[in-house]
């Protein structure tokens, strides 16, 4: 499919609930995939993990590029990808990983742990806007707020931020930190796109957050947390136990070549 064909197709999915497993490089995109997910989210912390740097925008925006240029290729469905707070150059980066094959985007309203101001914020997704506009490409705009994850629980002021990014052209609206049901179905009535929302160990299950209003479910890091877990304690049972059970339940070399070989 083309970036047009894979850009509408994202954009329909959220006429339904989404649920996004997010993956951080080519590898565990298309493991996602097999899985059965009808598109592909990236982190933008297991991404720069994986390339040895910290999250933050500790990559260099062309890094981020190529991992996502990389998972492009290695699945067959659409790919939006965390651009953190725009790398300093929103619409620069916007247009690289419109380039890159890239049909969504998350942006978020924080940078280096300091909320911005609900119109600079605005501002932003509107140079994003248009920077997928001039290229041609109805790339999927999901703004963030960062109001919970920072340790705020003014709900009033996530509507407004919410209000004020989809009138700035954004297309869905995503709250990580929230996981109050109550708030959530507030939330959800009161913008008019969809609500993104960030599960992990011990959130509602996919049911009660649809049930709330959520229309697009991902995960952040924590599937890159969970992979990273489990090479930690496999490594400690080889090297400190001598033992190698832990070793069971891998994916099949020949199947990793064959879901990643030339297609």
């Amino acid at each position: 499919m083309t970036s047009h064909d894979l850009a509408a197709t994202f954009r329909a999915l959220h006429d339904d609930v989404l649920v996004l497993p997010n993956a951080w490089d080519a590898a565990s995109a298309r493991l996602i995939q097999e899985a059965g997910a009808p598109a592909i989210a990236t982190t933008s912390g297991g991404v720069a993990w994986a390339l040895g740097a910290t999250d933050g925008q500790g990559l260099a925006p062309v890094a981020v590029f190529d991992a996502v240029r990389r998972i492009v290729a290695a699945v067959d469905v659409p790919v939006t990808t965390d651009i953190e707070a725009g790398f300093g150059d929103v619409a620069g980066t916007v247009a690289g990983l419109v380039d890159a094959g890239a049909v969504g985007i998350n942006l978020e309203d924080s940078e280096a742990g300091v909320l911005l101001g609900t119109d600079a914020m605005a501002a932003r997704v509107g140079e994003a806007r248009a920077s997928a506009d001039a290229a041609g490409v109805a790339l999927f705009v999901n703004a963030r707020t960062d109001v919970y994850l920072l340790g705020g629980d003014d709900l009033d002021d996530v509507v407004d931020r919410a209000r004020a990014y989809v009138a700035a052209g954004a297309d869905g609206m995503f709250v990580p930190g929230l996981s109050d049901l109550d708030a959530l179905t507030t939330l959800t009535k009161a913008v008019g796109a969809p609500v993104n929302v960030m599960a992990g160990p011990g959130s509602p299950s996919v049911r009660e957050l649809t049930a709330a209003g959520a229309r697009r479910i991902s995960t952040g890091t924590a599937l890159a947390e969970a992979a990273y877990g489990l090479t930690e304690r496999v490594a400690r049972a080889i090297l400190e136990d001598g033992t190698f059970d832990l070793l069971e339940g891998g994916v099949d070399y020949g199947r990793m070549n064959a879901l990643l070989g030339v297609r």
